[in-house]
């Protein structure tokens, strides 16, 4: 029997498709908007701003005898030396209440603004062998600073209920109120405006650095137009305006009024601050992108 063979014709392989792109985890592109602040960028790197928190938090105690308990010293030493210098010296009034306590609530509430704004404004120059090497949200270092301040925050806050705990026991000088409800608003807006604040800084003083050393001495200037050691209500009427023009004395009368009872309160100035603070914080976000992009070639 005669057997044939039957050749079959090959059939073509699947075509590649050498046109399909890939698909990448990150694609680095230059920002063309200048209102394009990347905050989905910011969320995706949340994990990245916490290990900045715990690298600020163990990189600045890590070496020290006492560690966290400069939490505590460094306010306490400052309250006793606004006692003694403002309390029994200068004799300024605290509206009768005890001079501890009326102190603390100042630097409790100043000390999480001012070290928010020194140290976000030194975020570029601090920070620039990072910044050179490797690519990640320049945002979330400044907003890892105001998370880390926030936990020496709640520290020293937890020694000032302390003490007002104390006088609100043994003494009837304090009247808290309902308005301490608000304290998470006020620490919102001392944290986001010394956030704002501290961006425009940090992005001016690439190319002037003498600005961080007018800075450190501005922030002194500014606790004195804050009533941190004096009471609004014992301002002479014609200073009183120049001060409320100041976004943090509304808050920092509202802390103080909301715990200790004595002091001044105003829906109106404390939506005026809010106000203050997100113009500054809208403005401050928009300078630090812009200079991002080339702050390197200045540094």
């Amino acid at each position: 029997m005669e057997t044939t063979n039957v050749l079959e014709k090959p059939q073509p392989l699947p075509a590649e498709n050498n046109s399909q792109q890939e698909q990448w985890t990150e694609i680095i592109q230059p920002r063309t908007n200048l209102f394009d602040l990347g905050l989905g960028d910011v969320w995706r790197y949340r994990d990245l701003v916490m290990l900045f928190v715990r690298r600020d938090f163990v990189s600045t105690y890590k070496q020290t005898i006492l560690g966290p308990i400069w939490f505590f010293i460094q306010p306490l030493l400052t309250t006793i030396t606004y006692m003694i210098v403002f309390g029994r010296i200068a004799n300024l009034s605290t509206d009768g209440l005890p001079q501890l306590p009326f102190y603390l609530a100042g630097v409790t509430i100043w000390n999480y603004f001012a070290q928010t704004l020194t140290t976000v404004s030194t975020v570029f120059t601090a920070n620039a062998a990072i910044f050179g090497k490797v690519y990640f949200p320049r945002l979330t270092m400044p907003l890892s600073i105001v998370i880390s301040n926030l936990v020496r925050f709640g520290i020293q806050f937890a020694l000032f209920l302390a003490v007002w705990g104390y006088y609100l026991v043994r003494s009837n000088s304090l009247h808290p109120n309902a308005y301490m409800l608000l304290t998470p608003l006020l620490l919102l807006l001392m944290g986001l405006l010394g956030l704002g604040l501290g961006m425009i800084f940090s992005a001016l003083t690439t190319k002037y650095r003498d600005l961080a050393m007018l800075l450190t001495f501005g922030v002194q200037l500014l606790m004195y137009a804050t009533p941190v050691i004096y009471p609004l209500s014992k301002l002479p009427v014609k200073y009183k305006m120049f001060i409320l023009a100041n976004p943090l004395s509304s808050i920092v009368e509202t802390f103080r009024y909301a715990f200790l009872g004595s002091g001044t309160f105003s829906w109106g100035a404390l939506g005026y601050s809010t106000a203050v603070t997100l113009v500054v914080l809208l403005l401050g976000t928009l300078i630090f992108n812009k200079v991002e992009k080339s702050f390197t070639d200045t540094v």
